[in-house]
């Protein structure tokens, strides 16, 4: 019995944004077969060559995806299912994600795929910026053993926003200095290194909470499932 991967509410909401690209096939049945194939592997975490016949030929829905990813098409619906951002309060934090072993063979280098050694083995690390309604707006992958913040002024930049939150480790004159220019109010812990600890407060630091459901909830389904749960990514 076949599972219905991308139910219709779903693909109602996200089928202008796939439609018209370079795929397997241009019919909207078979674009619609290809992103189930993805979600599918992603779901799944199996080799392209244990894809189901249902979804077509294996190489072919593979080759169709790296071209995608090469030409960033991903990258580009995501951010344009990023409509009606509730930036009222905007948290930030880490997460590291393990590599698979098969992971760690990567074609190319691992380099070119976020991919580092830490302490745990061969991982991903991401830094997000999340909303208010538990959507996960936008986001950059290091390699695992790469300090957090290299990151930080890219994914900082431009933002819109009436509060950021995030824990100690941010808590970074450089950041405080940008949040200040772009009029955001900033609700960190001082570290205990500060000469002069700065105030936080301590009732609106409790939303930070939201970040860390957003991280567990990548870890604990699919991608896709994870982002299909926001409000602002499918209309609902």
């Amino acid at each position: 019995m076949t599972r219905i991967l991308v139910n219709d509410h779903q693909w109602a909401a996200i089928k202008l944004h796939f439609m018209g690209r370079k795929g397997p096939n241009q019919t909207e049945e078979d674009v619609r077969r290809f992103i189930n194939a993805v979600v599918w592997i992603d779901q799944n975490g199996a080799p392209w060559r244990e894809l189901p016949p249902r979804f077509g030929k294996w190489n072919t829905v593979f080759k169709c995806f790296r071209r995608w990813v090469k030409g960033s098409v991903f990258q580009f619906i995501f951010n344009a299912l990023d409509v009606d951002i509730d930036c009222e309060r905007v948290m930030i934090d880490t997460t590291i994600f393990p590599v698979h072993q098969l992971g760690q063979v990567a074609r190319g280098g691992t380099s070119n795929q976020a991919i580092g050694h830490s302490r745990g083995g061969a991982a991903t690390t991401m830094l997000g910026l999340v909303d208010a309604l538990e959507s996960l707006f936008k986001f950059c992958l290091v390699p695992g053993q790469a300090n957090d913040m290299l990151a930080a002024p890219d994914l900082l930049k431009g933002l819109h926003a009436d509060v950021l939150l995030g824990d100690r480790a941010f808590d970074e004159d450089w950041i405080r200095m940008e949040m200040k220019e772009l009029e955001i109010d900033v609700v960190i812990p001082p570290k205990s290194s500060r000469i002069e600890p700065m105030d936080c407060d301590k009732e609106m630091y409790k939303w930070r909470h939201l970040i860390g459901n957003v991280f567990q909830k990548l870890k604990g389904t699919s991608i896709f499932d994870a982002f299909s749960t926001s409000r602002t990514k499918f209309g609902t």
